[in-house]
């Protein structure tokens, strides 16, 4: 866990000033990170001090019996620490992740008093990617970390899944009018159709706020029903007066925290919710106005999360969808024009030149809004 050396008289005030993460008996080999650095366990690891205060992500992976550089999947979680906070955690040997189960009561102080002898076992958090981190979670607080990680606490790669109905017997599956296990399959379809229908256990799954699926307001004329599949400000309007009322800015720490899960945690599905939610708030023109400044900070916000992608990362993306530059395309066309305020508008047409400069993406195509839309009407509503 080597890095930068810091001044002797900075690395001990850190030292004392900084929180501690001890982490008993990890095995060797794991791979252990905090936040965007990583590392291979060594013998002697018990944790990393000098954490600066404020949110962090602690993540691990198993090694594999008998060496070599392969790991098991991705699990992590977050944390809030305080100034000169000491946590103390446990290898979990059956999950073969880090535990989250509290600790006997005074052990953390009992670590805090003999933290000098636990220096040498202790790797010195990573200030060289602390900018980058800070950038990458501005918005996220700790009331934010408590309200959208697992109930269990613990983001893993690979949810842990349950059959939603039980079918392991023979009993269970006639019941279901299943056949049994040892018919065999006559199409693809039917082998399909056959797999149990799953879903996360109880308390894994990180909690998202649930995104409309209908884009307009029940009782909408077809008319109506076109003009919000276009303009989804009536759902980002849903999802703000649900969720951040009081505070929209929030929705911001929502699209970091699954964007984390996702850059950092290996979480595919973290991705798929970033997607969607940026897509709605890219697509909602009459909202730019109303929140301005939720505007002006997604910005700054998508500005350090692209920075953090790959550039050949994109290349899959386009060439399935065209999901990030058709979004911002449509979000520049409404950025960028006379009608929006001049702070927003500066900002967005700065933003769009460096991303035609870095990604060598093309704005000024016709959006394909601006193409028919076919739009699905709900039972029972006809068009004249």
């Amino acid at each position: 866990m080597a890095g930068p050396r810091l001044e002797p008289e900075l690395a001990r005030q850190l030292f004392f000033e900084g929180a501690a993460v001890v982490v008993l008996g990890v095995p060797e080999g794991t791979e252990f990170g905090i936040d965007y650095s990583t590392w291979a366990v060594g013998p002697r690891f018990r944790g990393v001090k000098m954490i600066p205060p404020g949110v962090h992500f602690l993540h691990c992976s198993a090694g594999r019996a008998g060496g070599g550089r392969e790991t098991g999947p991705r699990t992590g979680f977050f944390l809030s620490l305080q100034r000169r906070e000491v946590r103390v955690l446990r290898w979990d040997a059956a999950s073969e992740a880090v535990g989250l189960a509290p600790r006997a009561t005074g052990e953390a102080e009992a670590f805090r008093e003999n933290l000098q002898e636990m220096d040498q076992f202790l790797g010195p958090y990573p200030y060289e990617t602390l900018k980058k981190w800070v950038s990458l979670t501005s918005f996220i607080s700790e009331a934010a970390m408590k309200k959208l990680q697992p109930e269990s606490g613990q983001i893993c790669a690979f949810s842990e899944v349950l059959p939603v109905v039980a079918g392991r017997l023979t009993r269970d599956r006639a019941e279901q009018r299943l056949p049994p296990f040892g018919a065999a399959c006559q199409s693809y379809a039917e082998g399909m159709a056959r797999l149990p229908q799953m879903k996360p256990k109880a308390g894994t799954e990180i909690r998202f706020t649930e995104l409309p699926k209908q884009m307009y307001p029940d009782g909408a004329t077809p008319e109506e029903i076109t003009r919000h599949s276009m303009d989804l400000s009536y759902a980002l309007e849903k999802v703000i007066d649900q969720q951040y009322a009081s505070q929209p800015l929030d929705l911001l720490a929502e699209l970091q925290f699954a964007f984390i899960c996702f850059l950092i945690g290996n979480v595919y599905d973290a991705f798929e919710h970033w997607k969607r939610l940026l897509n709605i708030l890219c697509r909602s023109e009459d909202a730019i106005g109303k929140y301005q400044d939720l505007y002006i900070n997604l910005i700054s916000v998508l500005y350090h999360q692209l920075s953090e992608i790959p550039a050949d990362f994109f290349v899959d993306i386009v060439s399935q969808d065209n999901f990030l530059t058709s979004t911002l395309q449509v979000f520049f066309s409404c950025t960028c024009s006379a009608a929006v305020d001049g702070t927003l508008r500066k900002k967005a047409e700065k933003f769009k030149a460096h991303l035609t400069k870095k990604f060598k993406w093309d704005f000024e195509a016709e959006p394909d809004d601006c193409a028919p839309v076919v739009v699905e009407l709900p039972e029972g509503v006809q068009v004249d």
